[in-house]
């Protein structure tokens, strides 16, 4: 159980004394001071008390290592995004630093999807992959760049390097995004999501690619899932066609099917062979 380290924690990241502590909980500080420092067992009136105070719930007081988290997981908790007061499961990200305890940007290219699919919660499976950092995003949150493989994400040509923004929890997924996927059947997949876990569990996966039907995956069949923020791609998109050429393709294209029905009807259609 780690309450009394998770006290601790908690109390000095919102820079509070044991007496303010005390004070808001009509407590002694003798009291606070046992708890934090595994003297006293609380009871579950003291568990509700310090769950109310601090917004994190029972659960992650008592089972999570606090202090195993890293800064980006420790504010989506102090931000109100703790997955055990939303039923979910608290699912702790593997992640590493540079040398001024600034999180990576760590790189799954397409011969590493295979090895993640099994080494994403492994820290010595995530410390060799390759690390960078992009100034412009924010230090407050975790991220990661994936290489996309395949063409159903067209126009994002296949081999673009995704990078994308981890998500603690997936209650708050939003309808019509893109989204990295980790799965435990298909490995890293990149589709647009519609979320249906209010009504049975599930989300519904699209891609950009019409020629692609969409599909339904159970929440418990996923092992991770990272919100699209940017691409990276060597190939230049295709030209766009021209509005007034648009026009004219499909206004001769109507003149045709006008023209073809005409002669259906007149009876005049003849049939040509080589």
């Amino acid at each position: 159980m780690y309450f009394s380290t998770n006290l601790k924690i908690l109390r000095r990241r919102r820079k509070l004394t044991q007496d303010d502590v005390s004070l808001s909980l009509s407590m002694k500080r003798s009291t606070i001071s046992g708890y934090e420092n595994g003297i006293a067992q609380p009871v579950v009136e003291i568990l509700i008390a310090f769950s109310n105070f601090y917004k994190i719930s029972i659960d992650t007081l008592i089972k999570v290592d606090l202090s195993t988290l890293s800064e980006s997981q420790l504010l989506q908790l102090e931000n109100g995004f703790d997955t055990f007061i939303s039923g979910g499961e608290l699912r702790v990200l593997a992640t590493t630093i540079d040398s001024d305890n600034n999180e990576n940007i760590e790189l799954v290219n397409q011969k590493a999807s295979a090895g993640y699919r099994a080494g994403y919660s492994d820290p010595e499976y995530i410390k060799v992959l390759p690390t960078f950092q992009l100034p412009f995003l924010s230090k407050e949150k975790k991220y990661r760049t994936f290489q996309i493989e395949g063409d159903s994400m067209l126009p994002i040509p296949s081999g673009s390097w995704v990078t994308a923004e981890f998500v603690q929890n997936w209650n708050f997924i939003r309808d019509g995004y893109a989204y990295i996927i980790l799965t435990i059947e298909d490995g890293i997949v990149f589709k647009v999501i519609e979320s249906h876990i209010s009504e049975d569990g599930t989300f519904k996966l699209f891609s950009l690619n019409n020629l692609y039907k969409p599909f339904s995956i159970n929440i418990k069949d996923i092992r991770e899932i990272w919100k699209f923020i940017h691409y990276i791609s060597s190939e230049l998109p295709e030209p766009n066609q021209p509005r007034e050429n648009i026009e004219r393709t499909v206004a001769d294209l109507k003149k045709d099917v006008d023209n073809l029905k005409k002669s259906i009807n007149n009876g005049v259609i003849k049939l040509q062979f080589d």
